[in-house]
C-alpha cells in the first residue's frame, strides 16, 4: 500500500519500465493478434491501457489531457510504445502537481466502492498489469519472444542453461 505519491511514483515507474520493454517487443504485425477469432487483437489491448491511463486519471478527479485520437488504433507498435511512454510520464507529473501524501486517503466512489485515492492508484497498475499478461500470451501466439516481465522467459533459462520443467 502506498503510504505517499514517492511509493506511488516509485511502483509506478518500475511497472512502465516493464511495461515499456513489453511493448518494444511488439512488431506491426503482431498487433493484429488476436485473442480468438472474434476477440480484441493485441494492438487493441495495448491501446486500451495506454490511453486509459489519462482518462483514469481524469475520472477520479485529475486534471489531464485525454488523448484526441483515443479511439483509432495505431498502425505501428512504435506508436504506441511511444505513447505509452509520454503518458506514463506524464502520469508522474499530474499526480505529483495535484496530490499530495494526505490526499492518498481521500476516499472516492470507484467502480461502485469507496475506495482511497491510494486504492484507486493501486486499481491503475493492476489494470495495466492485467493486460500485460494478456499481451504476453498474444506475442508468443503470434510468433514473438516476450520480455521476461517478472522472471526469465523460456529462451532465456535456456540460454543460461536451466531445463524446461518437465510438462
Amino acid at each position: 500500500m502506498y503510504v505517499t505519491i514517492t511509493d506511488f511514483i516509485r511502483e509506478w515507474k518500475w511497472e512502465a519500465e516493464l511495461t515499456q520493454k513489453v511493448l518494444e517487443g511488439l512488431t506491426d504485425e503482431s498487433l493484429q493478434q488476436k485473442v480468438y477469432p472474434e476477440g480484441r487483437t493485441l494492438g487493441r489491448i495495448v491501446w486500451h491501457f495506454t490511453t486509459n491511463i489519462p482518462e483514469y486519471l481524469a475520472h477520479f478527479g485529475l486534471k489531464i489531457n485525454e488523448l484526441d485520437n483515443a479511439k483509432i488504433i495505431p498502425a505501428t507498435a512504435k506508436e504506441i510504445a511511444a505513447t505509452f511512454k509520454l503518458l506514463s510520464s506524464t502520469a508522474i507529473k499530474v499526480i505529483e502537481e495535484q496530490w499530495t501524501d494526505e490526499s492518498l486517503k481521500d476516499v472516492q466512489t470507484a467502480f461502485g466502492r469507496e475506495e482511497t485515492n491510494t486504492q484507486i492508484l493501486m486499481g491503475l497498475i493492476k489494470h495495466i498489469v492485467h493486460h500485460r499478461g494478456q499481451v504476453t500470451i498474444l506475442m508468443r501466439q503470434a510468433g514473438i519472444k516476450p520480455f521476461g516481465v517478472y522472471g526469465p522467459s523460456k529462451e532465456d533459462w535456456i540460454r543460461i542453461g536451466v531445463d524446461n520443467p518437465p510438462l
